[in-house]
C-alpha cells in the first residue's frame, strides 16, 4: 500500500514528477532565493531516497553528481521515490563560498531552530519538512580549504544499515568515522535514517573522475534497492572498498611553500618522500616523509602553509 507523501504542503501523487521551490529567505534586494527540490515518484511502493549536494556552496563536485543523476534520468525510479536537491546552500553557491550569508556553516547548525539565525532556520525546515519523508539519504561533499579528498564514504560502523549500504556503493575508500554534532549526518542518525556521506575532490573545482565515481556508486545503491530501470547501466568496480578505521593528519613542521609529491589515494610506505617545504628565497628545503605506511586520503594543495597546518591525511593500521 502506498503511503501518503507530503512536502511543503504539496501532496506527492504516485506516478508524477514535481519541482518544488523551497523559498524561505530573500536577498537584501528583496529578491527571493529559491532552492529547487525535484521529486520523482513511481506508481509502485518502495523506498524514499533523498539525494543532496551543495550543503556547502563551494562544493561543486557534489552539485554536479546530483545534476548528472537528474540529467540522465537516474532519479526516475520504477518503485519508490527519489527526492533530489542539487544545491542545498544556494546562497553560498551564488557567492562561491562555503557558508550561509550569516557566516554560519549550514552543516554545523542541524537540526536547526524555528526562530534562530538564517542558517539555523533553513536547517530546521529541512529537518521538519524533508527528512521525515526519506528512508535513505545520499549526501555528496568535497574537500574544503584547498584540500583534495580521495573519493570515499564516511560512515560509522556502529550504524550497521548505513555501513552495509556503503559496501554496495563501493567507493574506493570506506572510512569509519563517528558523527559530528549538529551536522546533517548526525541529525539523520538521530532520526534513525540510513545515511551515506560521500567525499571527493576539492572545493570550487569540478573533477570528472570524482563525479563519475560518485554517480556510479549512487547507481549501484539504487539498483540494489531495485529502483532502477533495466536500461540503466550498472558498473561494478574491480576492487572492493579499502576500509579505513584509523588515520592521522600529518602537519607541517615549518612554514613556507608546500610542494606535494604524491597523488591523493596513493599507498605510501613509512619514510617515503611525500612533499617538500621551501622558503621563497631558495635557501631552505625540507623533505616531508610519511611517518607510517598507509593510504593518502587527503592532500593539502595550498601553495603556502604555516607550521602546524594539516598537509596530508594518511590511514593507519589497527595495530
Amino acid at each position: 500500500m502506498l503511503k501518503q507523501l507530503k512536502i511543503f504542503d504539496t501532496l506527492i501523487e504516485p506516478g508524477k514528477s514535481y519541482r518544488l521551490n523551497f523559498n524561505m529567505a530573500k536577498l537584501y534586494t528583496s529578491t527571493s532565493i529559491e532552492v529547487p527540490v525535484i521529486v520523482e515518484r513511481s506508481k509502485k511502493a518502495g523506498p524514499v531516497v533523498l539525494i543532496t549536494g551543495g550543503i556547502h556552496g563551494d562544493e561543486i563536485n557534489g552539485i554536479e553528481v546530483v545534476r548528472q543523476l537528474i540529467a540522465k534520468k537516474i532519479n526516475k525510479p520504477i518503485i519508490g521515490t527519489v527526492i533530489a536537491i542539487p544545491v542545498l546552500n544556494v546562497f553560498g553557491f551564488l557567492s562561491g563560498t562555503r557558508e550561509f550569508p550569516d557566516g554560519r556553516d549550514l552543516n554545523r547548525v542541524f537540526p536547526g531552530t524555528k526562530s534562530g539565525a538564517l542558517a539555523s532556520r533553513f536547517a530546521y525546515q529541512v529537518t521538519k519538512e524533508i527528512l521525515p519523508q526519506a528512508d535513505i539519504i545520499l549526501d555528496f561533499h568535497t574537500g574544503g580549504a584547498q584540500r583534495f579528498n580521495a573519493p570515499h564514504l564516511r560512515v560509522s560502523q556502529l550504524e550497521t544499515k548505513s555501513w552495509d549500504l556503503a559496501q554496495v556503493f563501493n567507493a574506493p575508500f570506506l572510512v569509519n568515522g563517528s558523527n559530528v554534532k549538529k551536522t546533517l549526518r548526525a541529525t539523520c542518525a538521530d532520526l534513525g535514517k540510513t545515511y551515506l556521506l560521500f567525499e571527493g575532490g576539492m572545493s570550487n573545482r569540478s573533477d570528472k573522475h570524482i563525479v563519475a565515481t560518485a554517480v556510479n556508486g549512487a547507481i549501484r545503491v539504487l539498483d540494489h534497492l531495485k529502483m532502477l530501470d533495466a536500461t540503466i547501466e550498472v558498473k561494478t568496480p574491480k576492487k572492493e572498498s579499502v576500509v579505513i578505521t584509523k588515520s592521522k593528519w600529518i602537519r607541517a613542521n615549518y612554514s613556507g611553500l608546500l610542494h606535494p609529491k604524491v597523488p591523493c589515494g596513493k599507498k605510501v610506505e613509512k619514510d617515503e618522500f611525500i612533499a617538500t617545504i621551501t622558503d621563497p628565497y631558495g635557501e631552505f628545503r625540507y623533505q616531508v616523509k610519511a611517518p607510517h605506511a598507509g593510504y593518502v586520503i587527503n592532500v593539502n594543495f595550498s601553495p603556502l602553509v604555516y607550521q602546524g597546518d594539516a598537509i596530508f591525511h594518511i590511514s593507519k593500521n589497527d595495530d
